[in-house]
C-alpha cells in the first residue's frame, strides 16, 4: 500500500470523488480515503489501482504517487522537498519536468512558474546527472495547491478528456435530445460497480449512450426500449463505435422479459424530451425498481437518473433497496437530476 493522489475535474462537486471510490470498489481494491480536499482525493492503496482509474474513470485528470504533503509556506514546501529521498525515483540519466497546478484560486501568492523553477532546482541537485526537458521528460513531478496544502507527488497517470468527445452526441449516427453526455453515463455506469465481463441493463436504453460506455470497460451490455426507433438507433450506434450488445428489445420496463442481469444503469424519460407514455416519471421508476428486483442478483447495484422533486432515493428504500448515496446535478432551470446509486439486498 502506498499513497497516491488524484487531481479531479471541477466539473462536478461530489461525483469525481464518488466515481474514484466505485472504481476501485468494483475492481476489488482495497484503500483506504486519507483526505477530502477542493479536486483532490488522497487515499492509501495499491499503485496497481491507477492502472483501473485511468482506463474508467471520467472526472478524474491526474494520478500520482504521494511524495509529499506541506502547508503552502515557501520554506516549508522548500524544507520538505529537500527532505524526500529523490535516488529511488530518478535515474541519473532520466530527464524529468515540474508541474504546478493551482485549484481554483488557492494560494495565489505563489506563481506557478517560480515554484516549478525553486523544485526544479532541488531535484537537479539531489539527483547528479539528470536534466530538465520540459518536452518529452521520462518523469514529471506534479505540484497541486489546493485549500492550505501542497500536493507533491510523481505522475503515474494522466487521463485525456479527448477520449470522450468523440462520442459526443453530436458525433453519433443517431441521436435525440435527452441524450446523455458519455462522461455523465461513464461516471454512472462507475457509480454501478459494474466490471467487465459483467451484465448490464439499460431498461430506457435510448440512443444508448449508457450502454456504450459500458461495453467500453469490458461489460456485456443488455437494452430495453418501449420505443422501436430507439432501439432501431441504438443499434446503430452500437455498430458505429464497434460494440456487439447481448440484445436489444423493444419492451416495457415494467414487464421485462429478462431473467436475471448484475447491474443495472438507467436514464428514465422525464417527458421533457422524452416520452413518458402517458405515465408520470414517479410511477415509471417506481414500476421498474418493482420489476427490477427480483432481476437483479443480490448485492447487484442500480444506478439511475431522475428530477430531484422525484425523490428516488425514497423510491428506492420503499422498494426494497438500500440507498447508497445520491449525487444532484444542474441540467438547466427547471431540470436538476439525482442521481442515486441502490443496493439490491
Amino acid at each position: 500500500m502506498v499513497r497516491l493522489f488524484f487531481l479531479l475535474s471541477g466539473e462536478h462537486e461530489t461525483l469525481p470523488y464518488s466515481e474514484v471510490k466505485a472504481i476501485l470498489e468494483a475492481e476489488n481494491q482495497n484503500f483506504r480515503v486519507l483526505e477530502v480536499l477542493d479536486q483532490v482525493l488522497r487515499l492509501e492503496a495499491n499503485i496497481e489501482s491507477i492502472n483501473a482509474i485511468k482506463f474508467r474513470a471520467a472526472y478524474t485528470k491526474l494520478c500520482c504517487l504521494e511524495l509529499a504533503v506541506c502547508d503552502t509556506d515557501l520554506n516549508q514546501i522548500i524544507k520538505t522537498i529537500r527532505n524526500i529521498d529523490l535516488s529511488n525515483l530518478l535515474d541519473e540519466e532520466e530527464t524529468f519536468a515540474v508541474r504546478v497546478k493551482h485549484v481554483k484560486n488557492y494560494a495565489e501568492e505563489i506563481s506557478s512558474t517560480f515554484l516549478e523553477r525553486i523544485l526544479g532546482g532541488i531535484i537537479l541537485q539531489e539527483v547528479e546527472g539528470t536534466r530538465v526537458s520540459l518536452e518529452k521528460p521520462d518523469k514529471t513531478f506534479i505540484g497541486i495547491l489546493t485549500g492550505n496544502k501542497l500536493l507533491f507527488g510523481l505522475k503515474i497517470a494522466e487521463i485525456s478528456p479527448k477520449s470522450f468527445t468523440g462520442r459526443l452526441p453530436k458525433n453519433k449516427p443517431f441521436v435525440h435530445p435527452s441524450t446523455m453526455t458519455p462522461k455523465l453515463a461513464r461516471c454512472m455506469v462507475n457509480l454501478s460497480r459494474a466490471k467487465a465481463g459483467s451484465i448490464v441493463l439499460d431498461p430506457f436504453c435510448g440512443t444508448g449512450s449508457i450502454l456504450i460506455e459500458a461495453a467500453l470497460i469490458g461489460c456485456r451490455i443488455l437494452g430495453t426500449d418501449i420505443q422501436r426507433i430507439m432501439v432501431k438507433g441504438a443499434l446503430r450506434n452500437f455498430l458505429y463505435f464497434g460494440i456487439d450488445p447481448e440484445g436489444v428489445i423493444v419492451a416495457d420496463a415494467k414487464n421485462l422479459p429478462i431473467k436475471s442481469v448484475d447491474f443495472v444503469v438507467a436514464d428514465p424519460p422525464y417527458g421533457r424530451s422524452a416520452t413518458t407514455m402517458k405515465r408520470t416519471t414517479r410511477q415509471i421508476i417506481e414500476d421498474t425498481l418493482k420489476d427490477l428486483h427480483p432481476i437483479i442478483k443480490s448485492g447487484g447495484y442500480v444506478c439511475m437518473a431522475a428530477p430531484k422533486e422525484i425523490h428516488a432515493s425514497d423510491i428506492g428504500r420503499s422498494t426494497g433497496y438500500e440507498h447508497i448515496e445520491s449525487h444532484f446535478v444542474y441540467v438547466h432551470r427547471s431540470l436538476t437530476r439525482e442521481i442515486v446509486v441502490l443496493r439490491r439486498k
